[in-house]
């Protein structure tokens, strides 16, 4: 098969693509013939040794897939050769086959195409995790989305939007907020050009937000904090900015605040049950028209490199996609 691989630690342009074994299947998993693959943050630390995970030489970056299973595992019950499925793969996805655990692969809607799934898996489930169990986000409630035109950040305006709460989409230009106003944001605050914390509290009469879904980190954490309303929740979702904030714990105390780590991955499998429910949830929202994921930009295997490299330096709305066949 043919794979984009990592061979040493570096940045995206010492990836090469070459032909390499098939993966062979252990007996809880299943062998997927991959038809996209999805381009993630955390794509652009693995390939650097900046990941949580550090997996060893060569490997292929690709943290989601969507395909068609071609072989399966004795210990998987669920799926068949042939069905339709979108995968958590942590790594290997920018290949033609990637071996992946039984537990990490979901059937698709028959409506969803496998762009579409290759795009959903890890930013819906990321957002709907973050807000459902970890915000515990209510009707009525206030939820500012930071880094709203990203993948996970339009994912969480448009699940923040089916939970019936008010939506606040903040970005860094008009272009992307146009685009987080298209997928149903409430209130929009460019904070290229304003005060993120003067703006969100003259949004909520100067009670501050209910529920922060922060993606980005760095300066935009330290101001939002501010801004937080009495029993927010602020959650920790990563930090595109590059800087890893530190938390004047004071502030948590005078808000009755609360600062939640967010790991969608290791939720996946800790709690797989609840993770199915919220995909279920998820699906019926995608069926009612209430969630529409975004593919901005669609590149071969030949240009993974590339993909990466573009939403590493944040020029991508939406999510980007490498379609494999």
């Amino acid at each position: 098969m043919k794979a984009v691989l990592c061979k040493a630690f570096g940045p995206a342009e010492t990836l090469v693509l070459e032909e390499t074994a098939s993966p062979a299947i252990k007996k809880n998993e299943i062998l997927l013939d991959v038809h996209a693959a999805g381009v993630n943050f955390p794509d652009t630390l693995i390939i650097e040794g900046k990941y949580q995970f550090k997996p060893p030489f060569p490997f292929s970056p690709g943290g989601e897939a969507s395909g068609v299973v071609s072989e399966v595992g004795e210990k998987v019950s669920h799926l068949k050769v042939g069905d339709r499925v979108m995968a958590l793969t942590g790594w290997g996805s920018f290949a033609e086959q990637v071996a992946v655990p039984g537990y990490n692969v979901l059937p698709i809607p028959p409506s969803m195409d496998f762009n579409t799934a290759a795009a959903f898996s890890m930013t819906y489930g990321t957002s709907m995790h973050a807000l459902k169990q970890r915000a515990n986000l209510q009707p009525g409630e206030t939820l500012l989305v930071l880094g709203a035109s990203g993948g996970v950040g339009l994912a969480a305006v448009e699940i923040g939007k089916a939970m019936g709460a008010r939506v606040i989409a903040a970005a860094s230009s008009a272009d992307k907020l146009a685009v987080a106003k298209a997928a149903g944001a409430d209130e929009l605050i460019n904070y290229s050009e304003t005060s993120l914390k003067d703006e969100i509290k003259r949004l909520t009469d100067g009670n501050g937000a209910d529920v922060i879904y922060d993606p980005v980190g760095g300066d935009l954490f330290d101001q939002a904090i501010r801004a937080i309303a009495w029993n927010g929740r602020l959650l920790v979702v990563g930090f595109a900015s590059g800087r890893i904030p530190e938390l004047p714990v004071n502030l948590a105390l005078l808000k009755g605040a609360a600062v939640v780590g967010v790991f969608w991955g290791s939720f996946a499998q800790r709690q797989p049950q609840d993770n199915a429910a919220n995909f279920q949830q998820l699906f019926t929202w995608y069926g009612e028209g209430k969630l529409k994921p975004l593919v901005s930009q669609v590149y071969p295997l030949e240009q993974a490199a590339q993909a990466i490299n573009d939403l590493g330096q944040r020029k991508a709305v939406g999510k980007v996609v490498v379609q494999i066949r």
